[in-house]
Parts: structure tokens; C-alpha cells; sequence
């Protein structure tokens, strides 16, 4: 015998809907609600956004900004550079403990610098000291701390015998092109045998004149005559 049920109570006394009614009433709020999830979609993406830029750290500027000054661009540690000219013969060749290269005025500071440098003639300049500055195309050095620069000994245009050619001090200029060295300090020059001091000096080795100023000193070696056939 079939026996008819009524529907169940809730808990608050309200009749719980059947399945279909729970299906259409679905239904219904989905239709009603779908056309808000982009809206909220798109304010937890800007919730997040939010969110990223303040916990982002600051941008730290475009590195041109910066004040190039005596700041380095590059350096190089026990490094070893040479140059040649138009013909390919070997004009200079530098190295040192560490260099540094300044891009304000392109110029290179050496620690521990040895230079040799050649001239047209191939006769060889070698220059040393604690600390080198020179430019780009190193046709310029200063020579700082314990500068030393020697010439050796060649012949010259007319055939006659040049002697080694030194100069010692705290500070040396040196003008490579043009064959210059000066100083504004005490400096020791031997030239073969002979040797001079000064308080200051500048050398022309072209017109092959030294001049030296303040306390000079000077110390003449006697020639050998030439033994007779």
C-alpha cells in the first residue's frame, strides 16, 4: 500500500527545496551573478597590482645619470698592452700591477708602470715608476714615485757613438713624440759617465740641451784618449 510523505522542515521551520527547484534556483543565480565576475576579476588584479608596486623596490635610475668624474670605466690586473704604427713596427709597449682608465679625459693611471717606448730608429726609451699616468694614444707620461727613465746608447746621424742616457727623480714628464723630459722636482741625469743634478730641469733630446735650475751639480768623467796606431 502506497503511502503519501510530506516534505520534510528546516531547522528554522522553512521546506527545503526538491532537486529541481534547487537546480532552477542555480540557475538563476548564476545568470544573475555572471555578468559581475569580470568586475571582480578585475579589482583583485588591481588589488594585487597595488600590492607589487608597493612592496617593489624603487628603481634605481638609468646608470648615464651618474657623474662620471675620477670614476674608472674598467680596469685590468698584471695586463700587458702594446702599439704599433701606420707600418706595423712596435711604438710602445706598457704594463704594470693594475691600470685604470679614466673616460673623462681618456687617460690611464698605472701601478707599478714599466713603458718602453721606440723611436723611428728603433732605439729604445724604458720608463718606470710606482705610478704612470698617460694618455690614450700614450704619447704622454708622468712618472710618479721613483721615476726612472733611460735611454740606451745608439749612434746618431752622423755615425758618432750616443751614450745611455738616464734620468732619475720623484717625478718625471715625459713627451715621447717629441723627445722631452722635464721636471719640476730634483732630479739626477747621467749621461755615459757623466752626471748632473738639479733642483728642476727640462731635457730636449732633439737639440740634445738640458736645462737645469737651482742648486746644480755637476760631476765631469775625464774621456780616455784614443790609443795611437
Amino acid at each position: 500500500m502506497l503511502m503519501a510523505t510530506a516534505p520534510r522542515k528546516g531547522a528554522a521551520g522553512r521546506r527545503m527545496p526538491s532537486g529541481r527547484v534547487l537546480l532552477d534556483w542555480l540557475s538563476l543565480f548564476w545568470e544573475r551573478t555572471a555578468i559581475y565576475i569580470p568586475v571582480v576579476l578585475m579589482g583583485v588584479l588591481a588589488l594585487g597590482t597595488y600590492w607589487l608596486v608597493r612592496n617593489t623596490p624603487a628603481s634605481l635610475g638609468p646608470e648615464s645619470q651618474r657623474v662620471v668624474g675620477d670614476e674608472p670605466d674598467y680596469y685590468m690586473r698584471r695586463f700587458g698592452i702594446k702599439t704599433f704604427d701606420d707600418a706595423g713596427q712596435l711604438k710602445s709597449d706598457v704594463s704594470g700591477a693594475e691600470v685604470r682608465h679614466y673616460p673623462n679625459n681618456d687617460t690611464l693611471e698605472i701601478d707599478q708602470a714599466l713603458i718602453r717606448s721606440y723611436s723611428i730608429k728603433g732605439r729604445l726609451t724604458t720608463s718606470t715608476g710606482d705610478r704612470a699616468l698617460t694618455n690614450g694614444d700614450g704619447s704622454e707620461v708622468q712618472l710618479i714615485g721613483n721615476a726612472h727613465v733611460a735611454r740606451e746608447a745608439g749612434v746618431d746621424v752622423d755615425g758618432r757613438e750616443v751614450p745611455r742616457l738616464e734620468f732619475q727623480g720623484e717625478f718625471l714628464h715625459v713627451f715621447v713624440n717629441d723627445e722631452r723630459v722635464k721636471s719640476h722636482l730634483p732630479v739626477v741625469i747621467t749621461r755615459g759617465s757623466d752626471r748632473f743634478a738639479g733642483d728642476t730641469f727640462a731635457y730636449d733630446n732633439l737639440d740634445r740641451v738640458a736645462d737645469l735650475k737651482g742648486r746644480v751639480k755637476t760631476l765631469l768623467v775625464p774621456r780616455k784618449a784614443a790609443s795611437s796606431p
